[in-house]
């Protein structure tokens, strides 16, 4: 009798929300070289988490490592997650952006200075392989407000529910364990929305901005946010984890919100951004984002940490084996152009005050 193999142990995607947040983007210089730095990250990622997160055991110190499809090819060769694809522009009223990203750190902990330390160790690790791209630092809002002054993330699922949202299961065996995280960064115009009557800014949330009680569905506007992010499938709800943060630089009057959603099928997350950018039916777009812009979009693959403490360093992937580093320069180049236009005001999706 053949002995069953052990379930995958997941990355820490559904372990509960924390103060301090920090969401860094980076992309993989060309050459083997950088490649094999990554993958040997990859297998020493656990134990550097448990050296750092051992100098405070109360710290809730956790690393969720994701991948893009070209990273994916270049590191790990073309068996890869079946819904795994550079991130989709979104063109409606507003513009949902693509913008370029290899791998996603985002890090977590009861306080910043411990994902200021991993932080650190882990781009140290990657000095000369990687360039970063994005780098937000985020931040809990007194009672877990967006800058909007909403309460964001009321309807995040818990518990069991969490792990059915965000895991992989049997639909695709061979990457069992593993979850899809989006990330978008918003940055809000504060100024104008700050102008809208309270009573409209809950019209166009959904909810009550005092309390954080939703608003009865006889009497919400079609182009609510928490309206839009709402989906079902064979009239059951299809939900996401998000773990947004508000962020910002007072200096430089920027403030917005880091969206990020774990789902165990981007196409959750795709249709609720596609009812927000196009509304559902086109035209009831979430009006949020007329306060509100994506500056970048990105779509990663959480592999399980099974997967990670794995990875060989040496070892290139099957089909790229002999041409790694002749093919890097086509296998990385950017799904799109990246800029500096977009919508929306919060990065959540089923009840955030986004925009």
């Amino acid at each position: 009798m053949i002995a069953s193999l052990p379930p995958p142990v997941s990355q820490s995607v559904a372990s509960r929300l924390t103060r301090a947040a920090i969401f860094l983007v980076v992309t993989i210089n060309p050459g083997a070289s950088p490649e094999r730095a990554v993958r040997s990250l990859c297998g020493d990622m656990s134990s550097l988490l448990r050296g750092v997160g051992f100098r405070n055991l109360n710290g809730q110190l956790s690393c969720i490592m994701g991948f893009g499809s070209h990273a994916w090819d270049r590191l790990f060769g073309q068996a890869a997650p079946k819904h795994l694809h550079p991130f989709r522009e979104i063109n409606g009223v507003h513009r949902a952006v693509s913008t370029p990203g290899d791998i996603l750190f985002h890090i977590r902990a009861a306080s910043m200075d411990l994902c200021f330390e991993l932080a650190t160790h882990i781009m140290s690790r990657l000095s000369g392989a990687v360039s970063a791209v994005d780098e937000v630092h985020g931040f809990k809002f007194f009672d877990d407000r967006d800058l909007l002054g909403f309460v964001d993330g009321t309807e995040n699922p818990v518990d069991q529910a969490a792990l059915a949202a965000t895991l992989i299961g049997d639909e695709d065996p061979d990457f069992a364990g593993g979850s899809y995280v989006i990330v978008q960064k918003y940055l809000h115009d504060l100024e104008r929305w700050n102008k809208v009557p309270v009573e409209e800014q809950e019209n166009i949330v959904g909810r009550h901005k005092l309390s954080d009680i939703e608003q009865p569905d006889a009497l919400k506007k079609p182009y609510a946010h928490n309206v839009l992010t709402s989906i079902e499938e064979d009239g059951e709800p299809l939900q996401i984890l998000r773990d947004n943060m508000p962020f910002g630089e007072v200096g430089k009057g920027e403030f917005g919100t880091y969206f990020i959603g774990y789902a165990r099928s981007p196409e959750r997350i795709e249709r609720m951004l596609e009812n927000m950018f196009i509304g559902n039916p086109p035209g009831t777009y979430d009006r949020l984002l007329d306060f509100s812009r994506a500056v970048t979009g990105t779509l990663f693959f959480v592999p399980a940490a099974s997967f990670l403490d794995g990875v060989d360093a040496n070892q290139p992937p099957p089909d790229a084996a002999g041409e790694v580093a002749a093919s890097t320069e086509a296998k990385t180049a950017p799904a799109a152009k990246s800029t500096t236009h977009g919508s929306l005001g919060i990065g959540s999706l089923k009840d955030e005050a986004a925009q």
